[in-house]
């Protein structure tokens, strides 16, 4: 009750900061569209591109750990995933406050799931959000991203967004639940690896043991449900 609480809160109180701010008003925000879909990529500060990338994996871990119950739940998890690739938090969040805690896993992996099961899947995440930082620490400029960050509500939104996917992962049931589905024992303090921002939950899906279940022929329809 106590994590739900606090979920809502920081769903209710970014939302509203968000409509506060109205990026989507402001210019530098279809700048940096149009510098990103135009491949104009030397226009804009490596930090900011980073984590405009970087976001793209947070989604991606949680649904190495959504996914896996989705069969279970009473709500599909595939729809608040998909926005959650376009607006961070605010569509995760939603499904994550009614979403029941579930640590059975019921049925076969179809191929997405057997591919989001995979240490492999996790080493590659892992590898570019190094890259990402390692290509944002030599080719970016912190002072003018700082300044970024204060002056336009884009950067300041989508920085914020970011820490916020860190900060909602342990908060979370999925973590604790992923644990039980595969036998860890939380006791051996393999909890706390949820506590280290981004590279925590990168290092647990490449450490985590596999699923049981075989892999019947894909269906894209049944694995996102």
């Amino acid at each position: 009750m106590v994590r739900r609480s606090l979920l809502a809160v920081i769903w209710v109180g970014f939302l509203g900061y968000v409509l506060w701010l109205a990026p989507l008003d402001r210019p530098f925000t279809w700048t940096f569209a149009r510098h990103l879909v135009t491949l104009h990529w030397g226009e804009i500060n490596a930090y900011l591109l980073a984590i405009f990338w970087l976001m793209g994996v947070w989604p991606m871990i949680y649904a190495c750990l959504m996914f896996a119950d989705g069969h279970m739940q009473p709500v599909p998890a595939w729809p608040f995933w998909l926005g959650s690739n376009f607006t961070g938090v605010l569509c995760l969040l939603p499904y994550l406050l009614v979403r029941p805690r579930n640590w059975a896993f019921d049925g076969q992996q179809d191929r997405w799931l057997s591919w989001l099961d995979r240490r492999s899947t996790g080493l590659g995440l892992l590898g570019t959000a190094i890259a990402l930082i390692a290509y944002a620490l030599v080719a970016g400029d912190w002072p003018d991203f700082w300044t970024q960050f204060h002056n336009y509500a884009f950067v300041h939104l989508i920085t914020l967004d970011f820490c916020l996917m860190g900060v909602v992962f342990p908060l979370t049931s999925l973590f604790d639940d992923d644990m039980q589905r595969r036998g860890i024992d939380p006791s051996r303090g393999v909890w706390a690896i949820a506590l280290i921002p981004l590279f925590g939950p990168l290092l647990y899906l490449c450490w985590r043991p596999r699923l049981p279940g075989h892999t019947p022929p894909f269906n894209w329809a049944s694995s996102i449900q």
